[in-house]
Formats: C-alpha cells, structure tokens, sequence
C-alpha cells in the first residue's frame, strides 16, 4: 500500500526529477504472494522487504508503549535503486553531507524567493520555509544522479486534520510549540540531493533537563503517519500543558512541591482574584488606607458617646431571657432550611441547587471565562521574589491606584513563590 506523499513531487522547472516512489507493504501479504510467484516462476527472486529502524526515540510515549516508529518499506523501481551505489556522504556545492545527517530541502516558496533575491521578504510561517529531513541512505549511479532515501520532519503548522493527541484530535501548531520545534516522523521518501539547500542542525529537546536551553532548532515528539498519532509531550503546572521554551515558566520555591507553572496560568489565576475582589466598581485600595478607614469606624467608647461615666461596659443576655420570634409571624419570609438545630431563612428569590453531573458546556464555559478581559491586566515581573503587576483599566473607577503589585503564590500547593 502506498502512503500518501506529505511533499508533492517538484515541477520540472524548478526541481530535479526523482524517479523513485516508496511504498510500504505488508510482509505478511508478501510472503504469501511470493509463495504464489516461486511457484509460478523460480528464475526471479522475490525482492526481500527491508525494515527501517527508527532513528527517533521521544521521551514522550504513545498509546501503544511498544510502538517503535519501525517501518517496513520498498524502493520502487526496486532494481533501479539497488543496482545504484550505496554511499557514506556526498558533496554538494563544496559542502559535505552524511547519512543520518539532518538537511533543509527547498520547496516551492524558497524556489520562488531564490528567482526574486531583490524581493522584499514578507512575514510567513514556518512551514513555508525550507523542508528539513534526516538522510538515511545515500544511492547513485553517477555524479549526475545522486539520490537520498529521508525522513521528514514535520513544523507543527504541517501536522494534519484528525491528528491524535492523547484523546484529543488536533490540527496544526498547538499552543505550546515553539517557534523553532520540529516534530519527528516516519514519514518515508526519497529525493534528488540537487533539492537539499544546506545542513541542518536539529537537537532532541530533554524536557526533564531544567537547564537545557534551546538555540537551534529541536524536536521533542514523534509524529507516526500510520496510526496519526503524536507521542505525548511533558504536562506542566496546573493545567497539564506542555511547555512552550519560548515562554517563561516559575517554578514554586516550596521544597515539597518544586513544579512548574505557566506564566499565562499565573496571570489568569491573579486576575481572576482580582476580579472577584473588585468586580466592575470596586477601587483598589492599599491595605494601609484600609485599616485607617476602619480604625476609624469602631465602636465609640461611653466618654466619647456622652454616657455616664458609671455605666456599665457591657451586659451579658440570657438565652432563656429572649425572646423568640417565630418565622410564621415575619410578613414575607422565604423558605428555610435547618442548621444546627437552628431555623435559618434562605433568600426568597435563591434557586434550589440542580443535582447530577454538570454539562461540558457549562464546564467550558467555567474554564475559558475570562471576566476581567477589558478591566484588569497583568504582567509577571521577575523580580526576586516574583511579583504580578496588575493594572486597573476601568476609566469610569475612581478614588484608589491603578497600578500595583502583589506576591505570587504556587497554583498547586498555594505557598508564596520567593
């Protein structure tokens, strides 16, 4: 069965021709068949079908734990690729290449803008640059006809519709692909050297190495096109979102936790406080100015009040002394419930609670609120310790600062990050 070419074959003005195709049958199929065809005739020997060891190993892992990425595969025409000499290296321009080597391929849009060098270089995608792949087997009949048999490696805008990610189907880049994140494959073909514009430097991506830092380019999952299936990356923080190298992570300072949060997280969750807090009126108020105000608001002491002096400071009640008010007697009193033996009126106008699971919807809806879009924005500052810089964007709010900083604590075990 023929696999479904990722990179659609050049047009002859502005790529070399490549006669090969790659297939990838069944060895099963085919051991059937060549007992067939031995009996038919014993003059042709039935083409043996060669297994490709994956040179990928993510550290994420998928579905199946015993998924290799291993590939069975055929070169066609089969005897056309293997009376060609198998090769080490070639050279290029001057430059060197070798097998289980990374390269850039051109495609169309760097054909283009290699006709138009003047051209004014527009913002585009990653995917419209250069293709990389890694060699795998290097073939030629002569100087003139070199040829490498490659696995592509794909940019996550590149990765299909109905793409499976854990129990998620996805497309394209996802939120915590970096810019310069590629995604391994073991997506087969092959190509003529005269398309390979330079060498690539690709690394695996650690994400358990804290201290890693990626300068080049680099891969972390795997993408299997038989199964369309993309190996797990690490979760982090609370959300169980994978990391973004391109963006700033905080790590809690609690010797008990020690865990990774998201700086988008962090912001949400200090937002959200703060929303709750002030809502669409409330002004921010330092707490210096708060306790002023409610020193000022205490009880007034019997000289201040004008009573006399030889009053008592304070009486003690009685239960058995009070008198009780039944519920029946109070004009417009709600339902009630019972607490503690007690009989507590509810708000005439509060809903019983729904019982059972709540909808996705509602839980959706729960999740990606973001009420204070428009009032409050904030910003992580990396100070020492961390502070979240929060400003007051409500023009209409009056009488308190709207710029100020509070502590950032751990979305997980809550301790003041330092």
């Amino acid at each position: 069965m023929a696999t479904a070419r990722k990179r659609p074959r050049p047009d002859e003005d502005t790529q070399a021709e490549c006669p090969f195709t790659v297939t990838h049958p069944d060895p099963n199929e085919r051991d059937k068949k060549s007992k067939r065809r031995r009996q038919e005739s014993e003059d042709q020997p039935v083409p043996k079908i060669p297994l490709q060891a994956t040179p990928f190993s993510p550290m994420g892992k998928f579905k199946d734990p015993n998924n290799t990425m291993d590939r069975y595969y055929q070169v066609h025409p089969h005897q056309k690729w293997m009376d060609m000499t198998r090769y080490n290296s070639f050279v290029l321009n001057g430059v060197k290449y070798y097998s289980e080597g990374f390269i850039f391929v051109a495609n169309s849009s760097t054909i283009e803008r290699q006709k138009n060098p003047g051209e004014a270089r527009q913002s585009r995608q990653k995917s419209e640059d250069d293709w990389v792949a890694r060699i795998l087997e290097i073939r030629a009949s002569d100087e003139h006809h070199v040829y490498a048999r490659v696995y592509w490696m794909y940019w996550p805008d590149e990765l299909p519709q109905g793409t499976q990610e854990g129990k998620k189907s996805i497309q394209g880049r996802q939120s915590y692909h970096g810019q310069n994140e590629l995604i391994a494959s073991n997506h087969m073909d092959v190509i003529n050297v005269v398309s390979v514009t330079a060498q690539a430097t690709v690394n695996q991506w650690d994400e358990t190495n804290e201290d890693e830092v990626q300068q080049a380019l680099y891969w972390r999952q795997a993408f299997d096109v038989r199964t369309m299936e993309l190996s797990a990356a690490l979760p982090r923080c609370k959300c169980n979102r994978p990391e973004n190298p391109d963006n700033q992570l905080v790590g809690c300072t609690n010797p008990d936790c020690r865990k990774w949060l998201h700086d988008d997280c962090l912001v949400h969750d200090a937002l959200m406080k703060t929303f709750a807090r002030l809502g669409t009126d409330k002004p921010h108020k330092p707490a210096r100015i708060k306790n002023e105000e409610l020193g000022g608001a205490r009880p007034l002491s019997p000289s201040e009040s004008g009573a006399a002096q030889t009053a008592q400071q304070s009486i003690d009640v009685k239960p058995e002394d009070q008198q009780t008010i039944k519920l029946a007697d109070v004009e417009g009193a709600g339902p009630s419930v019972k607490v503690d033996n007690r009989v507590v009126p509810t708000p005439a106008g509060s809903e019983p609670k729904r019982k059972g699971r709540p909808r996705k919807s509602e839980i959706a809806e729960v999740v990606n609120a973001k009420p204070y879009e428009g009032l409050f924005t904030a910003v992580i500052n990396d100070t020492s310790p961390p502070v979240v810089e929060i400003q007051d964007l409500r023009e209409n709010v009056t009488g308190g600062e709207k710029t100020w900083t509070e502590p950032v604590h751990c979305l997980l075990c809550s301790a003041e990050i330092q």
